[in-house]
């Protein structure tokens, strides 16, 4: 570790970690957008998946492999891996036409949807404060769309619906936390794997041969990228507080920017930016009110000082 970082406390070493996550997943998003310009979706998303169990498995194998087998509500495991699958599936298909900024604006919507469905799916309380923000968000969401006859394209359709998915993916989360993270990893990426094996053989694009070698790496990298960002985003949890450190995912929308500008010429459209600023917004004040009423009901929950002496 260089020595600039071993003098920085936890909670700045989880702000850098978190940083790097996110720049990690920007940078992976963005070679999976140059490969499926070139290969098919199918081909793209089951080497991909090789390649990060390849990582995992040696993690998987110091915990034991017994707990991937003798795991928690696997019907809600089940859905979590459809929900997972279909969303990488959507973000695929979307950047092979949309500029990466855009398509991951729609997916920052997801916390928002989450916020919006918890109630009737989770049986969790949402008060008039986080209904105004999630009506901002969704406002956000339509600026950013601009929902008209011309701008509906399969692509703009398949980001709400992979936003969408992703939002089921958290909300599935949310009720399997005693599942380790490992666990759902595994079977998120054996679920892709699949998906992406009969992809490559019911689809006419079906097996593209390999360009080149680099082209391979390419490929290859995307499970390790995508896998060590994941590693990076969960260590830095446990370095920082999840209020200091989560809002740093929307830093994912400046890297979009960037590589989309650097590598495809995309410079996002105002309607983008207006809509984007809307979604952070609104996401950040999700956040931060739900942390801000969970600190309260953990201190109505603990037992008065006296009856602690």
């Amino acid at each position: 570790m260089p020595n600039f970082l071993r003098q920085l406390s936890p909670t700045g070493l989880g702000v850098v970690v978190m940083l790097l996550g996110m720049f990690l997943f920007a940078l992976n998003d963005a070679m999976g957008k140059w490969l499926v310009s070139t290969y098919s979706l199918g081909q793209v998303i089951m080497v991909r998946s090789a390649a990060a169990i390849v990582v995992l498995l040696p993690i998987l194998w110091r915990a034991g492999l017994g707990s991937l087998i003798k795991v928690e509500r696997p019907v809600l495991q089940a859905a979590r891996v459809f929900f997972s699958t279909a969303e990488l599936f959507c973000f695929y298909f979307a950047v092979t036409a949309l500029p990466l900024a855009d398509v991951m604006t729609y997916w920052l919507a997801a916390p928002i949807y989450v916020a919006a469905l918890s109630p009737f799916l989770l049986g969790e309380k949402v008060g008039w404060r986080r209904w105004t923000a999630i009506g901002i968000g969704f406002i956000g969401v339509m600026i950013a769309l601009k929902p008209s006859a011309a701008s509906l394209t399969p692509a703009a359709l398949f980001s709400i619906l992979g936003s969408a998915a992703f939002a089921f993916m958290m909300l599935s989360g949310r009720q399997l936390r005693n599942t380790p993270d490992t666990v759902l990893a595994f079977w998120q990426i054996i679920g892709a794997a699949l998906a992406g094996v009969v992809a490559v053989f019911v689809t006419s694009s079906g097996w593209v041969p390999l360009q080149s070698s680099f082209d391979l790496m390419l490929l290859s990298l995307l499970g390790i990228v995508a896998m060590t960002a994941h590693v990076l985003v969960n260590r830095s949890l446990k370095l920082a507080d999840a209020a200091t450190v989560a809002p740093l995912q929307y830093t994912l929308l400046l890297w979009a920017a960037v590589f989309g500008w650097l590598i495809f010429g995309d410079v996002p459209q105002p309607s983008i930016v207006i809509g984007a600023g809307l979604i952070v917004v609104a996401g950040l004040y999700i956040f931060f009110r739900e942390n801000t009423l969970k600190r309260r009901q953990a201190k109505l929950a603990s037992p008065p000082l006296d009856d602690i002496i």
